[in-house]
């Protein structure tokens, strides 16, 4: 399965954070790391969100109107938590004291 590096930040982020839904608004940091940022980037974030959510690797929460969706918070699905445990690479650490 091919993944931009956008929506390989998105997984990533949704994985490594302790809440289980991820808000929509903390992704827009991916573009505030680079210094060229695009004039639509909201509306990219928002597409790559609607495409990982049709490969069913994440649940997207929001409101619905008559002609939209909008999406304000996503949760990954046990798929998408596998996928992002393959990006990470590594073994997750236990959360010893």
């Amino acid at each position: 399965m091919r993944l931009s590096s956008l929506q390989k930040y998105i997984l990533l982020q949704c994985y490594s954070s302790k809440d289980k839904k991820y808000s929509k608004k903390d992704l827009f940091k991916f573009y505030n790391k680079n210094q060229k940022k695009p004039k639509n980037f909201q509306k990219i974030i928002t597409k790559s969100i609607e495409r990982l959510i049709n490969k069913e690797l994440m649940i997207g929460y929001g409101e619905h109107t008559p002609h939209k969706w909008y999406v304000k918070e996503i949760k990954l699905m046990p798929k998408g938590k596998r996928v992002a445990k393959k990006l990470r690479g590594e073994q997750q650490e236990l959360p010893l004291k």
